[in-house]
C-alpha cells in the first residue's frame, strides 16, 4: 500500500496564500455585517435597493480589507 500520494496532497501549495486570502476575506465579510456602515435613512438613503445590495458591497469591502491588511491566516495555515 503507498500513501506516497496521500502526503504530497497535503504540502503546501503555490494556492495556499490565495486560500488564505479568502478566508481572511470570509472572516473580514462577517465583521463587516455587524459592525460595518449601515444602510441611511431619510432623504439621502437608497431605499428597498440600498438593503438589497448591501451585501455586495459590505463583499467588497471585505476584498479592498483582505488586500490592504495581513491578519495572519496565511502563516497559521502553514503544516508544522
Amino acid at each position: 500500500m503507498h500513501v506516497d500520494h496521500i502526503q504530497r496532497a497535503l504540502l503546501p501549495s503555490k494556492t495556499a496564500p490565495q486560500a488564505a486570502e479568502k478566508l481572511e476575506q470570509a472572516f473580514l465579510e462577517e465583521m463587516l455585517k455587524y459592525c460595518g456602515p449601515k444602510s441611511t435613512d431619510g432623504a439621502f438613503g437608497g431605499g428597498i435597493g440600498e438593503d438589497q445590495f448591501a451585501s455586495f458591497l459590505t463583499q467588497e469591502y471585505a476584498a479592498v480589507l483582505a488586500r490592504k491588511i495581513d491578519l495572519g491566516f496565511g502563516e497559521r495555515m502553514k503544516l508544522q
